[in-house]
């Protein structure tokens, strides 16, 4: 019983991280779409450009997302959780978060930069917390690093 439960949510998982692939696929070409159609109009170009950028980001994030979710819920036993595996899997969801909020943040940089210089705040908060994310994901390596050394050493 527990082994059929297994492949029904593996396949919904799997079937999850291909809906997000697909999505994710569909809105970077219809970005790339948008920006080729209005090189001859008078729209304006660098608005449109960053916005496709900002979209194009996102949709790297969800595919990273969707790896994870088929890495570790499709294609990994999930009974063998120990606390290094914890660290890898907890590391690799934050470097992505990380990754997006920093380059979303450069994004809105430029953007408010073409605008108005009062907009910066939330664009230099966004960089503020994907600092704030990387200091953090370094104090939980240490201290779950020491944690698994004293672990191997009392077994």
């Amino acid at each position: 019983m527990e082994k059929m439960f297994n492949i029904i949510f593996s396949g919904v998982h799997l079937f999850a991280a291909l809906i997000l692939i697909i999505l994710s696929l569909v809105t970077m070409g219809w970005s790339v779409y948008e920006v080729i159609s209005s090189v001859g109009e008078s729209t304006e170009f660098i608005p449109l450009m960053l916005q496709s950028v900002g979209a194009i980001i996102i949709s790297a994030a969800i595919i990273d997302v969707a790896q994870y979710m088929m890495e570790e819920e499709v294609f990994v036993n999930k009974q063998l959780r120990d606390p290094e595996e914890a660290r890898r899997t907890i590391t690799k969801i934050i470097v992505i978060i990380t990754i997006a909020v920093s380059i979303e943040g450069l994004v809105y940089i430029f953007k408010a930069g073409t605008k108005d210089l009062t907009l910066l705040l939330y664009p230099g908060l966004l960089i503020l917390v994907s600092a704030v994310l990387i200091v953090a994901l370094g104090v939980y390596q240490k201290l779950s690093a020491t944690i698994e050394k004293v672990e191997k050493e009392n077994e």
